[in-house]
């Protein structure tokens, strides 16, 4: 009894900073975004008093349905994406020598070394009418001559896969390397095909590095707003454009805040409905083993 009391203790103990580091710099924070976004906005830029349901009112402008569509389906495109283009990645890293291995990391690195804005505004200068991928497509008869590459979803798109694109590697990675892969050879000397090892097998044991990937993708992609508003245009805006034109230039906070609040619901939803169900599949788990 006492050895479980001082477990427990110890356990809360070295959860505490962490836990402390947590509530402090992102509970809080959630809880006033959410408070300011059932304030007034003060004429001077700033938050009135009292309360309202005004603000979030506001949010029926017809506008912001086509803006939360165009969000959800480029981050959950992107994530889809990232994860199909992770995964193989991850799979060929994974089975390489140390050396090899320790080259194509540093290759999946290279990117963070330079700066975020620099990397998307070279990809505006390739994607621009006289850059190098317009000519080249031009001259493979792939696309007129008067096509534009900028300025629509598809060039957001393709940005944003490029950038997230290292976040969906790395976790998948430091699954795929902790895999024992004698568990493939294994399923194929009892007759299963590659693919069917690899769905099976494989997959399955890297999920959790799948769900990280996931989450390190699809969460930044949601409130991405400098992409779009760099090689997107005026009809490729997403959540992120929108709080941060009423933060920083129409000056209205709690407009910006019912925005945020819609995000902040949009990612807790699917995670929360995600944990009760692997607590459900858990807790199943659990009495079929008691059962037998």
């Amino acid at each position: 009894m006492k050895t479980s009391r001082r477990r427990r203790y110890t356990e809360w103990l070295v959860t505490l900073p962490s836990l402390a580091w947590l509530v402090v710099l992102f509970v809080l924070p959630t809880l006033i975004v959410f408070a300011i976004a059932f304030k007034p906005a003060n004429p001077y830029g700033g938050i009135g008093a009292g309360w309202t349901w005004s603000t979030l009112a506001s949010l029926g402008n017809p506008n912001y349905p086509a803006i939360i569509w165009r969000t959800l389906w480029i981050s959950t495109t992107t994530t889809v994406l990232c994860l199909l283009l992770g995964i193989p990645m991850a799979y060929f890293m994974a089975q390489l020598p140390p050396r090899r291995r320790q080259v194509f990391l540093l290759l999946v690195i290279i990117p963070f070394w330079t700066s975020f804005l620099v990397r998307i505004f070279a990809w505006k200068v390739l994607l621009h009418p006289d850059g190098l991928i317009k000519q080249a497509l031009v001259a493979l008869h792939l696309v007129d001559a008067d096509a534009s590459l900028l300025y629509n979803a598809g060039a957001v798109l393709l940005v944003m896969v490029y950038t997230y694109l290292p976040f969906a590697v790395l976790p998948i990675y430091a699954a795929a390397e902790k895999f024992e892969f004698a568990l493939i050879e294994a399923a194929r000397d009892l007759g299963a095909s590659s693919w069917k090892a690899f769905r099976s097998i494989f997959l399955p044991g890297i999920r959790r590095g799948i769900l990280t990937a996931f989450l390190m993708v699809f969460i930044p992609a949601l409130g991405a707003y400098v992409i779009p508003d760099i090689v997107g245009g005026p009809h490729s805006e997403m959540i992120g454009n929108k709080i941060a034109q009423r933060t920083f230039v129409d000056r209205n906070l709690p407009h910006a805040s019912a925005l945020s609040v819609i995000l902040t619901l949009a990612v807790l939803a699917p995670l929360t409905a995600g944990m009760l169900m692997q607590r459900k599949k858990d807790r199943h788990a659990v009495l079929h083993q008691e059962g037998l």
